[in-house]
């Protein structure tokens, strides 16, 4: 079996067809070409993404609650307090029907991201009526 020698250049003008030729008769053959550009700054590059567990308001100028996505963050919370590992954690999710924002199944990579979020939101999930009823009961698997 042959080895193989790869060369990797850098271009700062065109490429050039004589050039190209002239590597052909040198033995060598066109294996791959990267295309780079400067990004354009366009108006909407300063637009963030919706924090997960929100939605736009019907006004369109007001963030509201996603209660399915609320739901399933504190579903999380409840699973990550019971010191159930992330698997298992989206296995749930997707046992219960949740669905990531992307309309796919929660993987344990999915969960992890959603992590920052939890911290975020974390104290007012906490300090809610909702967790007050839910606190004995996941309490109480431990």
């Amino acid at each position: 079996m042959s080895r193989q020698e790869r060369l990797r250049e850098t271009f700062n003008g065109p490429l050039d067809a004589d050039y190209l030729r002239q590597r052909e008769a040198a033995g060598w053959r066109l294996a791959a070409v990267e295309w780079v550009r400067d990004s354009a700054e366009t108006e909407n590059s300063n637009q963030e993404e919706i924090p997960y567990g929100l939605r736009v308001g019907a006004d369109c100028a007001h963030l509201e609650e996603d209660s399915t996505e609320k739901q399933a963050m504190m579903l999380i919370l409840e699973m990550i307090i019971q010191d159930i590992r992330l698997p298992q954690v989206a296995g749930e999710l997707n046992r219960r029907g949740f669905r990531t924002r992307a309309g796919s199944d929660w993987s344990p990579v999915a969960v992890f991201n959603l992590l920052p979020r939890l911290i975020d939101v974390g104290p007012r999930i906490f300090s809610s009526e909702e967790w007050a009823k839910r606190r004995p009961r996941v309490l109480n698997l431990r």
